[in-house]
């Protein structure tokens, strides 16, 4: 029994140190060189201050910005470490009230605003954090964001069209617009 006990050993040790220590080192000194900006989080700062991630969607509520897809998330919204989907099928009547209860809230947010309601402000992502929202979904706010601030909203469909990002590959999705970094031209349009 003892001639089996050394060389179980040894080798847990061995494995333990290249598993444990020797591969996480060596990954995160890759990722640290060949990706840094994702390798700490993809994290948007200003003024030397932390405003998010490119990763993570925020909750806005402000009617001066734009805002992003319901997070799926409890109790917080955009909860990185809550992370899931709501688990409502199409046929579930909390999915159906939830989401006429989101299409009440945007249109006595901006009543002028007849325009069908695009899906992407009224559903979850998968994981509750999506940061973007369709090219649609910003259209459909650009008015209400364009009174709010007292901007025209040609200006706003400007800030839009710079901030919109194609669709991946040409042809993965459809084009989008990351909700923070557009909210973050805004800020700086009426600085």
């Amino acid at each position: 029994m003892n001639f089996q006990l050394r060389p179980a050993l040894t080798l847990f040790a061995v494995l333990s140190l290249l598993t444990g220590l020797a591969y996480p080192l060596a990954v995160t000194g890759i990722a640290q060189f060949a990706f840094p900006d994702q390798a700490n989080g993809s994290l948007i700062t200003r003024d030397d201050k932390l405003i998010g991630s490119d990763l993570i969607g925020q909750a806005f509520g402000d009617p001066k910005h734009f805002w992003g897809r319901p997070s799926a998330t409890s109790p917080m919204p955009y909860n990185a470490s809550g992370s899931s989907g709501s688990n409502l099928g199409p046929s579930s009547p909390a999915l159906a009230d939830a989401v006429e209860a989101r299409i009440a809230s945007l249109r006595a947010a901006d009543p002028t605003n007849i325009a069908p309601v695009p899906v992407d402000l009224v559903t979850a992502s998968a994981s509750g954090l999506d940061p973007h929202i369709s090219r649609a979904a910003a259209d459909y706010q650009a008015a209400r964001v364009a009174r709010e601030r007292g901007l025209p909203v040609a200006a706003v469909q400007a800030l839009i069209e710079q901030h919109s990002e194609a669709a991946l590959l040409g042809f993965i999705g459809e084009p989008r617009v990351h909700v923070l970094r557009l909210n973050l031209a805004l800020t700086t349009a009426v600085r």
